[in-house]
Parts: C-alpha cells; sequence; structure tokens
C-alpha cells in the first residue's frame, strides 16, 4: 500500500487509478431530521417565532432533539451565542435547553443572559469554571455577577507534590493563577488590592523560577501584576493621596513592618522588598520621594549647579559638628535638622570619604615606625580609623536587628560590608596577638610565612580594597552613574560564568599536560632538605629533557 494512503486509514480498497490517493468516510456525526434542521437553521438565521413554534412541536409531538448538534458539533444555544442573540439564548434557557459548556462560550464571547448565571456549574471541568474564564477575559461584569453568587476559585495544586499526571495539575495550576491574576477579580475581591497585587506578582516570579517549562507564561503574569499596582497609583490625584497610599499598613503588615512607626512609607518599603521596580518608578511615587528628600531645602533642584557645590561642601565639611548634634541633642532645632534625608546622606558620604582618605594615609605609611618591630603598636592613623570601623560594625549590627537575618542577606553590599567588617576585626585581633606575643625586633626577611603581623597587613590591605569598592554605592545618587552601575552589577553574573568555563578548558588541558609529563616529576627524596614543588630552591624544568 502506498506510504500516503496510510496516513488517511489503515485499509483500502483497490483502485484501477494508481495515480490517485483513495479516499473514505471513517467517521461522520449523527444525521439530523427535517425538523431538526429547520430548527438550527432558523436559531442560526435569528428567526425568533420560528424556534418558539419548534420548541413548542417538540414538547407535543416529540418529533425532534432539542439538544440536536449540527454537523460542526453546535448545540441551537451555542449557535444563538456565537450570533450574541439574547432573546433567542432566553427562549431556549426557557425550554430548559442542555446548557453544558455554553456558559463558558458565553463568557468568552461576553453575552451572558441573567437565566445562564442561574444554572449550576457542575458539568464545567474542574481546571476552567466560568469564574476563571471571566477573569481569563478580565470581563468585570460577568466577573462582578459571578462574585456576588459567591463563586469559588479553587487553591492552586501544590508544587512540589508527586501526583501521577503533573501535566494536568500544572494546567490546572496555570489556568488559576490566570484568573487570579486577573486585575477585574483583584479590585473586585481584594481588601487591599496593592498589597495583594504584590503578593501575587512574587509569588508568580518564584513560581516561574520553578516551572521551567512554563516560565514565560508565569513571567507575563508576574508583570501583569506589577503594572496593575502601579496603574492603580496613578489613580493618585493629589500629593495627600498619594501619603495616604504609601503610608498604609493593613492587619497583616505587622509581622513585615514594624507597627510602632508611622507615617513611614510602608507601602512603599513593601513594593521594595517585593521586587516591585514599576511601582517605585512610578513618577507620582518618585515625585513623592524627592519632596522628601530634599525637605528642608525647597526650591533646590532649581538653584544653579555652582550653589548646590557650594552648599554641598559647606555641609561635608561640618559633618564632625553635625554629628555631634545628633548624638547629644538629636530633639533639637538643629538636631532635628540634621535628621532630614539629604543632609544625612551628604555628612555620611563627606564621612566615608573622610575615612578613605584616612586609609589612604595608611598605606603610604605617613607615620614613620620600626618596620621589623615583629609586635608593632597602633599608629596615630590607625587610631583614627578605629572609631569609623566601630561605627560600620554598629551600623550593620542595627540593620540586621530591625530587619532581620533573612532580608539582610539578599542585599549584595550587606554582604560586602560585612566581608570588609569581618577583615577589619581580624586585622585589629592579629595585630593585638602580635603585640602581645613578641615585643623584640627582627629583620622581616627571617619571619615565618604565618606569622600575625604579616597576615594583618595582608588581609588590611584586601579590606582597603573592599572599602574602595564600597563607593560605587553611592553612584545611584547620581542619574547617570547609577545605570552604570546596575549594568556592572549584571555583568558580574556573565564574567561568572565565562571564568567558570574558562577555568574548566584550563584544568582539562592541566590534567592532561600532567598525564604527558608525569615522567619528569620531582622527587622530594633526591632534593635537599625533601623540598618539592614551587617553593623550591632550585626548580625542575619539566619542559627539558
Amino acid at each position: 500500500m502506498n506510504p500516503m494512503t496510510q496516513l488517511y486509514y489503515k485499509k483500502a480498497t483497490y483502485s484501477p487509478y494508481r495515480d490517485r490517493i483513495p479516499l473514505q468516510i471513517v467517521r461522520a456525526e449523527v444525521e439530523l431530521s427535517a425538523e431538526e434542521r429547520a430548527y438550527l437553521t432558523a436559531v442560526e438565521k435569528g428567526d425568533y417565532a420560528g424556534v418558539k413554534h419548534a420548541l413548542r412541536e417538540a414538547e407535543v409531538y416529540y418529533n425532534m432533539d432539542v439538544n440536536c448538534l449540527d454537523p460542526l458539533g453546535r448545540s441551537a444555544l451555542l449557535i444563538a451565542i456565537e450570533n450574541e442573540n439574547l432573546e433567542i439564548m432566553e427562549l431556549l434557557l426557557d425550554h430548559g435547553i442542555h446548557t453544558g459548556d455554553a456558559l463558558l462560550y458565553a463568557i468568552r464571547k461576553e453575552v451572558v443572559p441573567s437565566l445562564m448565571m442561574d444554572s449550576q456549574f457542575s458539568e464545567f471541568t474542574p481546571d476552567i469554571t466560568p469564574i476563571m474564564l471571566a477573569a481569563h477575559t478580565n470581563n468585570y461584569e460577568i466577573i462582578k455577577l459571578l462574585v456576588a453568587r459567591k463563586v469559588t476559585i479553587p487553591r492552586p495544586h501544590q508544587i512540589r507534590c508527586d501526583c501521577v499526571d503533573s501535566l494536568r495539575h500544572s494546567r490546572s495550576r496555570l489556568n488559576i493563577y490566570k484568573a487570579l491574576a486577573s486585575p477585574s477579580l483583584i479590585a473586585l475581591s481584594s481588601e487591599d488590592p496593592i498589597l495583594t497585587a504584590f503578593r501575587l506578582g512574587w509569588e508568580l516570579k518564584e513560581l516561574s523560577k520553578v516551572e521551567n517549562e512554563f516560565r514565560q507564561e508565569y513571567e507575563e503574569l508576574s508583570q501583569q501584576c506589577k503594572r496593575f499596582a502601579k496603574d492603580l497609583l496613578d489613580q493618585a490625584r493629589s500629593s495627600r493621596e498619594l501619603e495616604t497610599i504609601l503610608n498604609h499598613r493593613d492587619n497583616d503588615q505587622s509581622e513585615e513592618l514594624d507597627p510602632r512607626q508611622c507615617h513611614d512609607l510602608a507601602k512603599l518599603k513593601l513594593a521594595i522588598k517585593y521586587h516591585q521596580k514599576e511601582f517605585v518608578a512610578q513618577p507620582n511615587c518618585q515625585q513623592l520621594l524627592a519632596t522628601l528628600w530634599y525637605d528642608g531645602f525647597p526650591g533646590w533642584r532649581r538653584r544653579h549647579w555652582a550653589v548646590k557645590l557650594v552648599t554641598c561642601f559647606i555641609i561635608g565639611l561640618l559633618f564632625p559638628f553635625f554629628s555631634l548634634i545628633y548624638l547629644l541633642a538629636p530633639k533639637s532645632a538643629l538636631g532635628r535638622f540634621v535628621k532630614k534625608p539629604f543632609i544625612k546622606f551628604i555628612c555620611h558620604t563627606a564621612s566615608y570619604l573622610t575615612f578613605l582618605f584616612l586609609l589612604l594615609l595608611a598605606s603610604q605609611h605617613i607615620a614613620r615606625t620600626n618596620l621589623h618591630m615583629q609586635g608593632p603598636p597602633p599608629n596615630l592613623v590607625e587610631w583614627m580609623i578605629l572609631p569609623w570601623v566601630v561605627g560600620f560594625i554598629w551600623a550593620e549590627i542595627k540593620e540586621m536587628w530591625d530587619g532581620g537575618f533573612t532580608e539582610y542577606i539578599h542585599d549584595w553590599w550587606n554582604l560586602m560590608d560585612f566581608a570588609m567588617n569581618s577583615l577589619y576585626l581580624a586585622t585589629i585581633s592579629l595585630k593585638i596577638v602580635a603585640y602581645v606575643k613578641y615585643n623584640s625586633s627582627r629583620p622581616r626577611e627571617e619571619w615565618e610565612m604565618w606569622h600575625p603581623t604579616l597576615i594583618a597587613e595582608a588581609l588590611f590591605a584586601i579590606a582597603n580594597i573592599f572599602s574602595s569598592l564600597r563607593l560605587i554605592s553611592l553612584f545611584t545618587a547620581n542619574s547617570h552613574l547609577g545605570p552604570l552601575q546596575i549594568s556592572l552589577g549584571r555583568m558580574l553574573l556573565d564574567i561568572l560564568k565565562f571564568l567558570f568555563i574558562y577555568c574548566l578548558v584550563l584544568l582539562a588541558f592541566a590534567n592532561g599536560l600532567n598525564q604527558l609529563y608525569f615522567y619528569y616529576e620531582t622527587k622530594a627524596s633526591e632534593e635537599p632538605n625533601n623540598c618539592k614543588g614551587i617553593r623550591c630552591e632550585r626548580q625542575n624544568n619539566a619542559f627539558s629533557t
């Protein structure tokens, strides 16, 4: 048999036309009677009188099936829904016609008669219900009608279960989340739509990392929730309304934010926590943040750049005085002025630049000391650096205490601060050990490799590098340098991936060369002091024969 023929049916009768593919009917629909064809034709044409007459005859003479299907598999109700004929739809429902999945088609076409809303939904599949389909189409009116009738949405299936039919559960879960992410459903059924959009968007983002097969769908739903939260913020008509929204906290937030604080932009902090970039970058939100940031400096952004530079320079020079006022008289007029965000930022920047200047002096060894002293005491510059180190450690402890350990480690800058402070603490500890243990001078060439002073100097050098790189975090305050910092941060992961592949290739070739030249391995028993490796006085040239 011709292989092309087998695509249509398995067996075929002999045909004299060898250049033809024989065809035959293997399945067909049930033939309709004349009355049923006339009945469906009347529904198709919208003949209300003809449909009513056919239904009455069917009730009296039982001469046709009112639930019959046309050759396309459509019932009379589905035909009326496709034609958006509400009168015929209500007429058919009055005569008790079988609905089946008609409500789902009606919701998709956004044509739902009131009589159909009273029907039961037992015949619908569990993964698609009327409320879910209405939410998929984001039809506000139909969702409102269904929610008013106390319909429910099934809970999403657990992602980590070991069910047999994983595809069905995955599709069902995706359909449920499509419904839950509907802006109309969130606006109708949630007491705090913004918070619901935050949490749902975060949950969908996490699901996209687990279910890689449906990653694109979940990411699109997450973006939909983020846009909805941003669009809600667009509706604010005044600064007072905007402050009310951003300072709002509900009863569920007591575990996430400190309830003792008030007017602390609780909603904005939640947006940052749930990575709602669109919400934070919304113009209304940014304008309010700018107003709070430059509080106490009216018209700051309209001033000349030279005036801004001189003002920042003067405030930066006075940061020691402002720091003392902040500690000694925090509730005074000047103390409240120092608490302004802009003043705190300038003082913090000036303080950190001073700290970097002291590190520069320490690295240049301005203060002359005995370089061969094994346990040298700290010089003047090192004593001046110590208060900054103590202050950094105290600031990190406060941040971890206020935000929690989990929130603390999610910020990469905090991890860098932790490493930097740990290096400074290790440096101080090793210097104390060296000062207590060694009191004599000795040429550095004769010190052992693991001498505390040498290790302390190495750790201090690494800490200096981290401290200088930490200055990059201030770039976010500038509209030109901030995007460069973000680009650099995203490049780091790609650079690490490339280095991993490069090291893997290098290791493979090193292993092959080691196998090739193993015969020329240095024997420790034949070398002075049983030496082997790169620390030997006389190196073995493995590439010579």
